[in-house]
């Protein structure tokens, strides 16, 4: 029989037959919500089934099979991805990693072996009952997966100061498209023997391989950290303040909240938040013993020199995480006003101001919703574009103001993703920002280790 006439009943019943029982999903409804990731892509397909495995073994089984009939593996962790990167083909299959969560802490090498469907909170707690601390903190922590993270080189809150995803990955297990599974780096601080394999992966959307282990680099439990927090009338203002804020010293935290933002998070909330102001800043500095209290008290002077017209303080670990769970909840709280197209443009720091005024801009000009968010110390902003999508033209206008964002991050030295990744809803924007030679170069990759093109078709490249 060639692989030509198999119907897919058979291809089913191959692919059921080397796995666990249980772990193929091929119920309609079932299937559905395993479609789109947090994107919500209109554009995705319809999967031949889902499967979730429970080990390395069982990947290694599905994509093995996969390589034998040529379908396509879409690799998904939590769901929670915001460019389309989990997005469901035709005719192929979802690989989720969900049921692959154990993890095994070395406080004495300071590291931890992670299975990739851990969420990053739950991470996060298992380490710090060791007294360890695994700094990178998407805002989506307490949802996202760990394996998602490292596939798509998360960042967060705290990376100003302590950096993202890859700073934290000292090794990998990784299944290729074949099924061989190899492993990468270990639980080394300084390990620099052939190519930078590890580095590869993270980021590569599963474009490559699939991420079922990984070796995290953990640090000593997060200092009490000082909260300073400042309003202003202006967007100028906040990002004059942003930049001598970097100048001076590295914050822990420094966030940007636009008045679309602050409105929506106040409307939920509560917190007595200034509905007037144009933008909030939300500072933390965790400097060890008094330092961090002098350290808040710097960044509320450039403040108030910068024009602030209200700056709170407060060494009060509850009082402090208060704005940090506000500046958390924007994005659900910006979505309770229309359907969202979530972006993730980066710009150098002194380019900031003219990022937002021009995301302002192109909002008028297309008349739709744009608040924009941002990781400032670093900054990687997230423009949210709200709209209606039972609206057509507002709906088109919508997704023209998507791309001429990207544009305009582009024409100021910028990146188009900061840390959400490419996806399938960014791709297009890639060459421009890249260049061909790049593209050449990533497609040559991308040949070599997935010769048969069925590892997350369409994402990226």
């Amino acid at each position: 029989m060639t692989v030509s006439t198999i119907t897919s009943g058979e291809l089913l019943e191959a692919l059921v037959d080397g796995l666990p029982e249980g772990s193929v999903i091929t119920d309609r409804d079932l299937i559905e919500s395993y479609r789109q990731d947090y994107a919500r892509d209109p554009d995705a397909g319809v999967p031949l089934a889902v499967v979730r495995a429970n080990s390395t073994e069982d990947v290694q089984a599905v994509m093995r099979w996969a390589t034998a009939h040529r379908v396509p593996v879409v690799p998904r962790g939590a769901g929670s991805g915001l460019s389309g990167g989990a997005t469901a083909v035709d005719g192929g299959i979802v690989l989720t990693t969900e049921r692959m969560r154990g993890i095994e802490v070395d406080p004495v090498t300071r590291t931890a072996v992670v299975q990739p469907g851990l969420l990053n909170a739950d991470v996060k707690k298992a380490v710090a009952a060791h007294g360890l601390w695994y700094p990178p903190d998407p805002s989506s922590f307490e949802m996202c997966s760990i394996g998602g993270n490292a596939a798509t080189n998360a960042g967060g809150l705290c990376c100003v100061k302590y950096g993202v995803t890859t700073d934290y990955v000292l090794g990998l297990q990784v299944v290729l498209a074949d099924g061989t599974a190899v492993r990468l780096g270990g639980p080394r601080l300084k390990d620099v023997a052939g190519l930078s394999l590890t580095k590869l992966f993270v980021g590569s959307e599963g474009t490559l391989g699939i991420i079922t282990e990984l070796t995290l680099r953990l640090i000593p439990a997060q200092p009490v950290q000082s909260t300073v927090v400042a309003s202003f009338s202006s967007l100028q203002d906040a990002a004059d303040a942003i930049l001598a804020i970097t100048r001076l010293l590295r914050p822990s935290m420094l966030e940007f909240m636009d008045s679309v933002a602050i409105n929506a998070v106040e409307d939920e909330l509560k917190m007595g938040l200034d509905r007037n102001a144009a933008a909030l800043l939300v500072a933390r500095s965790d400097a060890p013993g008094p330092y961090a209290a002098n350290e808040a008290e710097t960044m509320a002077n450039v403040c108030r020199d910068n024009n602030a017209t209200e700056v709170f303080s407060t060494d009060d670990p509850e009082e402090g995480e208060a704005f940090t769970v506000a500046r958390r909840f924007a994005i659900p709280a910006v979505e309770l006003k229309g359907d969202l197209l979530l972006e993730d443009v980066g710009v150098p720091l002194p380019q900031l101001a003219a990022l937002v005024n021009g995301i302002a801009n192109i909002a008028a000009k297309r008349e739709v919703m744009v608040s924009v968010i941002a990781h400032a110390g670093d900054g990687n902003t997230h423009p949210l574009i709200v709209y209606n999508a039972a609206d057509k033209a507002m709906t088109e206008r919508a997704h023209i103001a998507f791309g001429e964002i990207m544009d305009l991050a582009i024409s100021l030295g910028g990146t188009i993703t900061g840390e959400h990744g490419v996806g399938r809803l960014k791709k297009a924007w890639l060459p421009d920002y890249v260049g061909e030679d790049v593209m050449e170069l990533t497609r040559k990759i991308k040949n070599a280790l997935d010769p048969n093109a069925i590892l997350n078709p369409g994402a990226i490249i």
